[in-house]
């Protein structure tokens, strides 16, 4: 009896220690130049790696620091949900407001903002689906576009344009005036 082979998954190996490589050197290179300065070749120098598994994988800088950008907050991510509607967002909002106060996550936001260009980035695809979500929750009186305008896109500006302001941010004024103005 032959016994069949199926074909091995890479459980990450040599891909998935280059890739940490790439995206290390991409938030160093961030935080040191700015995003529009980083080139291909910087971050495979500064990753160790070789520019043409950069250019393989991503194409151009823009469309590796958009796809960076999502990577750090992890769509896949458990999200709040206690049963507490106002309570969740609360807490969802205060892990935006976390994740962008730090300034290199600030930084690949607006490097994949950029990237985007008139599309829509992956970072705000995400976060239309998360807003989507807790818009189809029970008890919910208002749509995804609107937890988006009234909690996501302050955050966003504030995160882009003006990051400092970040910490001093409450999100429970975000997601009073989504719930009050609902109802």
């Amino acid at each position: 009896m032959v016994a069949e082979s199926s074909p091995r998954r890479r459980t990450g190996g040599r891909s998935a220690v280059v890739l940490t490589s790439i995206r290390k050197a991409v938030e160093e290179l961030i935080s040191e130049r700015g995003s529009d300065a980083i080139t291909i070749p910087m971050v495979a120098e500064r990753a160790g790696v070789n520019h043409s598994s950069i250019y393989r994988r991503w194409g151009d800088a823009r469309t590796m620091i958009n796809d960076l950008a999502t990577y750090r907050l992890d769509p896949a991510r458990g999200l709040p949900d206690s049963g507490d509607l106002r309570a969740d967002l609360t807490a969802w909002a205060q892990e935006l407001i976390g994740h962008y106060s730090v300034p290199v996550n600030a930084a690949l936001l607006r490097g994949g903002a950029a990237a985007a260009g008139e599309s829509e980035s992956d970072c705000l695809r995400d976060r239309r689906a998360e807003a989507a979500g807790f818009a189809a929750r029970p008890g919910s009186t208002f749509s995804g576009d609107d937890v988006i305008d009234r909690v996501v896109a302050p955050i966003i500006y504030r995160a882009i344009f003006l990051p400092w302001t970040l910490p001093e941010v409450d999100a429970r004024t975000y997601v009073d005036e989504l719930c009050d103005r609902a109802t």
